[in-house]
């Protein structure tokens, strides 16, 4: 996969795109990633990006000419090494909610291009390039390239070769549609907090039912909406239905009056 950037700030992808996994993914060659400052593509004699918008109004926008101008540039270099087009994509508080299954779907493509702005907005015509708009959250950010990172990075982790254990991608949240379940190591006691049994009897199969009893529970006590938009399966139901009965007594018992012998 070849990802394209185009920032004011490239340096800002210099440590946290080329550490750890996404590091080696790029020296191994399974990622191809280009950061480009599309302020060297402004025919301002200044180097000026940014102007005040028509009509008024507060702070400056990034103009349309040096965005458009640099991702014409690293279409026609991605192409010359093989690449299509792909997807160009915007980081905006407009743009749909970045999820898992989008990560899943964009993983898929040969080649993505992030345009990350800054200042109060953007010329409209930039969207003329645009083929899709995400956003992380209902929050502001300075600027597009932190957003930018954490989508290639979940988006990165996902191409065959990058995780040295495929099976990792799909077990973590999220990818199956729960949380994970609470998850242990050696030593087996630290300080009186002892792991649980089922855990280190060796029984695979009892292992694998308390997993998905304790991923269900830890998902109802802490995100349940992705219970209620995910279709258990009948051994889940069952799960489901011990860990609420167990929750509700645990509710219950918090609330007897205390009394003393």
């Amino acid at each position: 996969m070849r990802i394209d950037a185009l920032s004011l700030f490239p340096e800002m992808f210099a440590v946290p795109m080329h550490d750890s996994i996404i590091g080696r993914a790029i020296e191994n060659q399974t990622i191809d990633l280009e950061v480009t400052n599309f302020r060297e593509f402004t025919e301002d004699k200044h180097r000026h990006v940014d102007d005040y918008p028509f009509g008024g109004g507060a702070g400056m926008l990034l103009q349309a000419q040096p965005i458009i101008d640099a991702y014409d540039h690293t279409k026609v270099v991605s192409q010359k090494a093989g690449y299509p087009a792909g997807k160009v994509i915007l980081m905006d508080p407009a743009g749909k909610t970045f999820t898992q299954q989008d990560a899943e779907k964009l993983s898929s493509d040969e080649h993505l291009t992030f345009v990350c702005g800054h200042y109060e907005g953007y010329d409209e015509r930039i969207r003329s390039i645009i083929t899709d708009e995400y956003s992380l959250g209902d929050f502001v950010l300075t600027g597009g390239e932190l957003p930018a990172m954490v989508m290639i990075d979940a988006i990165t982790r996902l191409i065959p070769g990058v995780l040295g254990n495929n099976q990792s991608k799909v077990e973590e949240s999220f990818s199956t549609g729960l949380l994970e379940e609470p998850q242990y190591t050696r030593p087996a006691d630290f300080r009186g907090m002892k792991v649980p049994e089922v855990l280190m009897n060796g029984d695979h199969k009892k292992i694998a039912l308390w997993n998905q009893k304790e991923a269900l529970r830890r998902t109802y006590l802490r995100r349940p909406d992705l219970i209620d938009h995910r279709k258990l399966s009948s051994i889940q139901k069952k799960l489901f239905a011990d860990v609420r009965i167990e929750e509700e007594e645990k509710q219950a018992d918090k609330k007897k009056p205390f009394t003393e012998d």
